[in-house]
């Protein structure tokens, strides 16, 4: 084989490489193109998260208010409590000083 041979085979195996590489690429891309239904789908999968996030934003600040109000109440509660106690504990002072 002689140099100009080999110039024309090694040309020939790198056009036919080319043109597999070409043929592989539009075969790929003709395979994985996106439609309009499928852009229409994953628009509305979007818009279905996103009121999702929204939903759960609501729910969770619905918990913290929900919590604050609870700790208020509780907070309250004891306040009460303590308060009762103290006046039974003047209560029970008062009764065993009108006893003695």
């Amino acid at each position: 084989m002689n140099r100009t041979e080999f110039i024309l085979v090694t040309t020939a195996i790198l056009f036919v490489t080319f043109l597999l590489g070409w043929a592989a690429s539009w075969l790929f891309h003709r395979v994985s193109r996106v439609t309009k239904a499928d852009m229409g789908e994953l628009d509305k999968m979007a818009q279905a998260v996103h009121e999702a996030e929204e939903e759960r934003d609501q729910a969770v600040a619905y918990l913290h208010q929900m919590e604050a109000d609870l700790k208020n109440r509780l907070h309250q509660a004891e306040a009460e409590a303590r308060a009762a106690m103290e006046g039974l504990r003047n209560a029970r002072a008062e009764i065993e000083q009108l006893r003695g």
